[in-house]
């Protein structure tokens, strides 16, 4: 390489912003390692919906379905869903089911925990208040990108937060409250306006992953616009779930949750349980996206995104105090909102990911066939370019950066994870903060 390329070189790279630059002038091995870059604005994480643990406390309204399930009933809070480990060394596997499990109230038109079954989401505010619950992916969880923030300088609870919620519920949409996801939004309120007047008034920099960009959106979305301007510096989302939806959605359904599951109990076992929650129904594939293409085939009848009353009807998705699948809020007209805050959008792409399931025979409680087509391996590729186009033509009528960032070749789950692609959100994140 001659000399006056790499002079050339060094002059672009001095255009670049202070921390965009300092960040890609670090060792690659470790993307900024022994530097202590300036910190200009207060960061708050979102992951994915395996990752907030969930703590119960059991009080005397509760009736256990087994003895053991009530063993803890008056000992205080304890961790619910934290470690697949100790459910299974405690047999307590077929208890984490029964009080994970919602019931709808009919009366409040809103969703609960079962009687005498209290739960709260620890660590609110803290960007540890996030954990794989197993020690097979020991960076998920967004633990490598919080690694790599505290490398450069991030502190939490002083520069770095992060926001945890409860994976069961669902944000508020007309006619459908939910009174957590109120709740949860206030405090998150807070916590924005409490990050940016510890740091000098600064707007903050949300990241979200996968749900938790999800719920980045909706919450961006059900704050006013001046408030947004004032207190939002930049949006990252990492592979968000989209309202345009995808087809694991359907996959859970039909045969469980792919993201609570244990190696002694089958995702079957846990189908029931995650019926009974509001967020289960989020992002089923919507008509725009999905037409009328097959996405459940049996050799009797298909399901298309016009088919979900039917389809639910079909897997059995009912029981005694849940919402009838006949008034579920389900994907008939789509509307994508847009943040209106600078946003940057990754997203991987050339995954196998599933876009049509076949249960020949109709039986839904066996593991289907699938077909597949491209996507991240959980986010079908047709729903990302449509959620994404929506978002960038509302941004570019009132002139708002929205960058969309396609990454070759890497998974839903490791797209925060892989080094060449966390390399790009670090200086994606970094250009954000100048």
């Amino acid at each position: 390489m001659n000399k006056a390329f790499l002079g050339l070189l060094q002059l672009l790279v001095l255009l670049l912003p202070p921390s965009l630059r300092d960040y890609l002038w670090a060792a690659p091995s470790h993307h900024g390692a022994g530097q202590q870059l300036q910190v200009y604005h207060p960061i708050i994480l979102s992951a994915g919906i395996s990752c907030p643990v969930l703590e119960a406390q059991l009080t005397d309204a509760y009736t256990p379905s087994l003895p053991r399930c009530g063993e803890l009933k008056g000992k205080g809070w304890f961790p619910l869903w934290n470690s697949k480990q100790d459910l299974v060394d405690h047999d307590y596997v077929s208890c984490f089911e029964e009080q994970m499990s919602l019931v709808f109230d009919p009366v409040t038109n809103d969703y609960q925990n079962r009687p005498g079954v209290e739960t709260r989401v620890p660590d609110f505010g803290s960007a540890y208040g996030f954990s794989y619950k197993d020690d097979s992916c020991p960076f998920c969880c967004n633990i490598k990108l919080r690694d790599e923030l505290e490398t450069l300088g991030y502190r939490d609870g002083d520069t770095l937060f992060g926001a945890p919620y409860d994976i069961r519920h669902a944000p508020p949409r007309p006619g459908h409250p939910s009174k957590v996801y109120s709740d949860y939004f206030a405090r998150l309120k807070d916590l924005v306006q409490n990050a940016s007047a510890k740091n000098g008034n600064k707007p903050v920099i949300f990241i979200g992953h996968s749900f938790g960009g999800k719920l980045i959106l909706d919450f961006v979305n059900s704050t006013p616009l001046p408030w947004r301007k004032q207190f939002i510096k930049h949006l990252v989302l990492l592979s968000p779930t989209p309202s345009t939806g995808f087809m694991e959605v359907v996959t859970n359904l039909a045969s469980g949750p792919s993201c609570i599951h244990f190696d002694a109990a089958p995702h079957l076992a846990l189908r029931t349980m995650w019926w009974s929650f509001a967020s289960s129904l989020l992002s089923l594939p919507s008509q725009t996206v999905f037409a009328h293409d097959p996405l459940i085939v049996t050799k009797h009848k298909n399901y298309s995104a016009y088919d979900y009353p039917d389809f639910l009807a079909a897997v059995g998705f009912n029981m005694e105090g849940m919402l009838p699948s006949t008034k579920l809020a389900l994907p008939t007209n789509l509307s994508v909102e847009a943040p209106m805050v600078p946003t940057t959008y990754l997203s991987s792409v050339g995954i196998q990911t599933i876009k049509q399931v076949v249960f020949w025979d109709g039986d839904f409680d066996v593991y289907p066939e699938n077909v597949f087509g491209d996507g991240d391996g959980v986010v079908n590729w047709n729903s990302v370019l449509a959620f994404v186009n929506e978002l960038k033509k509302q941004h570019s009528s009132e002139n708002i950066l929205f960058k969309f960032i396609k990454i070759p070749n890497v998974t839903h789950s490791e797209i925060a994870i892989q080094d060449n692609s966390l390399k790009i959100i670090m200086a994606e994140i970094l250009e954000a903060n100048s």
